[in-house]
């Protein structure tokens, strides 16, 4: 447990539940932490501290993220409990009521878990610290060492948007984003450490700079100069921000790889204007289109909302044969979740959950096949890959440029480094692909 006099070399465990994002405050969280004399647990340690950064996109999330903290007070009776992220905003009074969790902190509190837990330990007071949305103004820069060669740098947070399914808005605040300057300065930082790869990530990463005079393109034109780093992912950016501009530039970028995860979430018009999102069909058409004749070769992720609120059987299958259309790589599947407060509790039809889950297994069969299609066609070409270390006994992997998994013979001597590799044969229905070492 720890005293009241000093942090020491106390320890930590941290949780993180849900998106990039959080892993990436997680990860900035655990660095003040140790800071402060508190480093991480080690196996075989009890903490002294259990963070758990949570997130509550669907019912499903809270509900493990309740289950995750009711497990870690059984489990470690005498640590401190702190419990921060989306979930914590949302349901601040839920969470703080369950027993053994000392410390509630909303969204935007994380980088002040080490001065709440300082207080803590010297009151021995449980305190909850939530801002009201609509005074969230501040940006916590924030980027995560998710394995030797990946990273995910968070350059935004928050959303405008305010889609009629959606809690984000309620959850994080406002869209607000980082200073150019700083953030060129944190990709540095991670060419430094030997990190070969970033990942852009946010809320909303088109939105960045918004109420500035600097914009997205802004931002990863700055961050294509940093020597050191050679590779750059764009994460889940939507469609009408996804601008001609950047596509084209992507194209003829030293590191910004042809990968491009674009959120669709139903391919039918009507459900579009249901949801209040910002684009119709056509518009998302034009823009796989565009990206598919400017760069060939480049990965598409796409996300999907299925059952959601007003989808009839007829607009489902709008949505279906539309995503069929795409000529797109594969599909993030998601079964809609009512969210309490949300605008879409007021659309009429709700579709049965037995319906919702026979449809979403019809777009993951679609995903499937979208996938081992675009696999597929690179079997026999060589593609460079970013090779990851690799469990005792187990084969190396990593992804190619245009975001193939490819698995090949474990080598230390080419971990962390980007290789030629022949795709040899397709493995998973497409999920991985085996290849060989050239030269």
């Amino acid at each position: 447990m720890i005293d009241n006099t000093t942090f020491g070399t106390r320890t930590a465990l941290f949780h993180t539940l849900g998106c990039k994002l959080n892993f990436a405050e997680t990860s900035t969280v655990a660095r003040i932490f140790a800071e402060k004399g508190i480093r991480r647990v080690q196996s075989g340690e009890t903490p002294d501290v259990v963070v758990v950064n949570t997130c509550s996109v669907t019912e499903l999330a809270d509900k493990k993220c309740r289950q995750a903290i009711r497990a870690y007070v059984k489990k470690y009776p005498q640590a401190t409990v702190v419990v921060t992220g989306c979930y914590a905003q949302l349901k601040s009074e839920e969470v703080a009521g369950i027993p053994g969790v000392k410390i509630v902190a909303g969204s935007d509190q994380k980088l002040m878990l080490a001065e709440f837990l300082e207080e803590f330990v010297s009151t021995h007071q449980p305190r909850t610290i939530v801002t009201p949305i609509n005074q969230m103004r501040h940006f916590c820069p924030s980027c995560s060492r998710g394995d030797r060669t990946r990273y995910f740098l968070k350059v935004q947070d928050g959303c405008d948007y305010y889609c009629t399914y959606c809690t984000i808005p309620m959850a994080r605040g406002r869209s607000r984003s980082g200073n150019i300057e700083e953030l060129v300065n944190q990709a540095r930082q991670v060419a430094e450490e030997g990190g070969k790869e970033i990942v852009i990530t946010g809320v909303n990463i088109g939105d960045f700079g918004k109420g500035r005079n600097d914009n997205f393109f802004d931002l990863i034109q700055a961050l294509d100069e940093v020597e050191g780093v050679e590779r750059y992912r764009i994460s889940s950016i939507e469609p009408n921000l996804l601008t001609d501009e950047i596509i084209e530039w992507v194209a003829t970028s030293k590191r910004f790889m042809p990968h491009f995860h674009v959120p669709l979430q139903s391919g039918s018009d009507e459900v579009l204007r249901l949801m209040h999102r910002h684009y119709d069909t056509d518009l998302f058409r034009r823009k796989i289109e565009k990206i598919k004749t400017t760069i060939p070769d480049a990965f598409i992720g796409v996300d999907l909302i299925v059952g959601a609120r007003g989808e009839t059987d007829a607009l489902f299958e709008e949505s279906r044969q539309f995503v069929e259309s795409l000529n797109i790589s594969r599909l993030h599947v998601f079964t809609y979740s009512e969210r309490p407060g949300t605008q879409a509790l007021k659309i009429n039809h709700a579709v049965d959950p037995t319906e919702k889950h026979h449809r979403t297994r019809i777009m993951l069969n679609i995903s499937e096949q979208k996938l081992s299609q675009f696999t597929t066609q690179y079997l026999g070409s060589t593609r460079k890959v970013l090779l990851e270390h690799a469990k005792p006994g187990r084969p190396m992997s990593g992804f190619t440029d245009n975001y193939i998994k490819v698995q090949v013979k474990a080598d230390s001597a080419i971990d962390n480094k980007v290789v030629e590799v022949k795709l040899i044969e397709s493995l998973n229905n497409g999920e991985e692909v085996k290849g060989e070492i050239l030269g």
